[in-house]
């Protein structure tokens, strides 16, 4: 099980639900959090990178003070960048222009994605970074001094079991290479529709970190960058987090500031990627002796239904809206074969968005089923939760409750139809390109942070509370459950 499956171990109070809300429903806004930028020297040896001398913390996505981003690398040397100037775009407000002024332009894509360990040495530093992100264990506010040390924690008794997934699956993770091979494809499938672009990769979590990749992008003096997050439907845990770090990265830098940007913050109802789905599954139906027989079993990652529920997290909606479209163009090619949603991935004693995939697959072999085919829905690259999860667990799980025909969609990865309609939406988005959005005062919180009385008073509170916390038996039961 990926560790990505951890959002939400803990849960954050002071949300801001009203201001969640306006910011995935498209409005253009702008918001700011402390995150560090530091120069790309390898190594074999993994250590902690701070971004500055002191601790920093600014107001996160959905409002409260976070933790910065402090990430574990394998070496180099910290430097804070901020900045502001991103606008924020809906997914359907692109109208297709004509692109011929971009040859004035430099123009550069950057595509979003999550990361994964490259080695096996690689799985603890990789999961530290995981866990100390704000929007992955969402701390409330007096906690969130210990958002570094928790997330120490987690990762060191997390890492033994991920280990023996990412060996499972060949020792590491292919996403690196996947969405390489992916930039290269789209900036070959931009060439083709006469737009000469830069596409570059950023990771959330491991290499080549978004930093890295901004700074690529002002080293080649870009004029105009379209930001891709490649998952298709919005989450505060996915694309709402690797934004924030583009903002942080924004923020106070003089000529990012001045940068035109768009994003393109969720694209599942693009025509291109719903009809690449559909070829996908029906190409994987014809394998099985009965294709009418066939449940097609859509098996998203999950996320904490507060994040839903109390952040205004869309991507329930999205998911849902998002499988209706990839059945209504089975439908129409006569396809009409009964299908179900579940969420996978779920950890830690928090209530995830339901019905899980573990327990749909039992019911599903008590009820008769005997062909399934499952669809990796939220995932366009193979990665360990696709790999592991689905391929090795979830197929072991369905075969024992009386599922006798397995099959499983590949993930998109470079499908060509999919390529293209991802370079459609770049050369969409091109016009919307903005650098007007204004920079945030402090918070309240924030300026307490930098009053060193006060953050020793709460980091006093906050260390008393957090050890009632995690040596509570209602913890202690949970970590013996789900870390081991």
């Amino acid at each position: 099980m990926d560790a990505t499956s951890f959002s939400g171990l803990l849960p954050r109070t002071g949300l801001n639900p009203n201001f969640a809300r306006s910011y995935v429903q498209g409005t253009p806004l702008t918001y700011v959090a402390c995150h560090s930028l530091e120069e790309h020297r390898p190594s074999s040896q993994a250590l902690t990178f701070l971004s500055s001398n002191k601790t920093s913390k600014t107001s996160s996505l959905l409002g409260g003070s976070n933790v910065c981003g402090h990430v574990q690398k394998r070496n180099g040397v910290g430097k804070a960048f901020c900045a502001v100037g991103l606008g924020l775009y809906g997914e359907n407000v692109f109208e297709h222009q004509s692109h011929s002024h971009a040859t004035e332009d430099k123009v550069g894509v950057l595509l979003l994605n999550l990361g994964g360990p490259d080695t096996l040495n690689d799985v603890q530093p990789f999961l530290f970074n995981l866990f100390a992100d704000p929007d992955i264990i969402r701390l409330p506010r007096l906690f969130q001094c210990l958002q570094w040390p928790l997330a120490k924690l987690i990762s060191v008794l997390r890492a033994p079991k991920s280990k023996e997934g990412y060996a499972s699956i060949g020792g590491g993770s292919p996403l690196r290479k996947i969405t390489n091979e992916q930039a290269d494809a789209l900036k070959t499938a931009l060439k083709a529709k006469n737009l000469t672009a830069n596409v570059y990769v950023g990771m959330r979590y491991w290499y080549p970190f978004t930093e890295e990749a901004v700074q690529q992008i002002k080293k080649d003096r870009i004029t105009k960058l379209v930001v891709l997050p490649l998952y298709p439907q919005f989450s505060i845990s996915t694309t709402g987090s690797s934004i924030r770090v583009l903002q942080s990265i924004f923020r106070e830098d003089a000529y990012l500031s001045r940068l035109p940007v768009s994003i393109i913050r969720s694209w599942y109802k693009r025509e291109g990627y719903v009809i690449s789905m559909a070829d996908l599954i029906e190409k994987e139906m014809e394998k099985f002796a009965k294709p009418e027989e066939v449940v097609i079993f859509f098996s998203a990652h999950g996320v904490p239904v507060s994040y839903v529920e109390d952040a205004g997290d869309p991507y329930k909606d999205q998911m849902e809206e998002c499988i209706y479209l990839i059945m209504q163009k089975l439908k129409d090619r006569g396809i009409n074969n009964d299908h179900t949603l579940a969420y996978q991935s779920r950890v830690g004693p928090v209530e995830w968005l339901k019905p899980y995939t573990d327990k749909v697959l039992v019911e599903l072999g008590q009820k008769g089923v005997k062909s399934l085919l499952a669809v990796p829905v939220s995932f366009v690259s193979e990665h360990i939760e696709t790999l592991e999860e689905i391929d090795m667990e979830y197929k072991e799980l369905a075969l024992e409750s009386g599922i006798e025909n397995w099959g499983r969609v590949p993930a998109l990865n470079c499908t060509s139809s999919f390529i293209t309609d991802l370079a459609d939406a770049v050369i969409e988005a091109l016009p919307t390109a903005s650098s007007t959005a204004m920079s945030l005062p402090r918070s309240v919180s924030e300026e307490d942070d930098l009053d060193p009385v006060r953050y020793a008073i709460k980091l006093f509170f906050g260390s008393i509370l957090a050890f009632v916390l995690l040596f509570s038996p209602r913890m202690i039961l949970a970590f013996k459950n789900n870390l081991f």
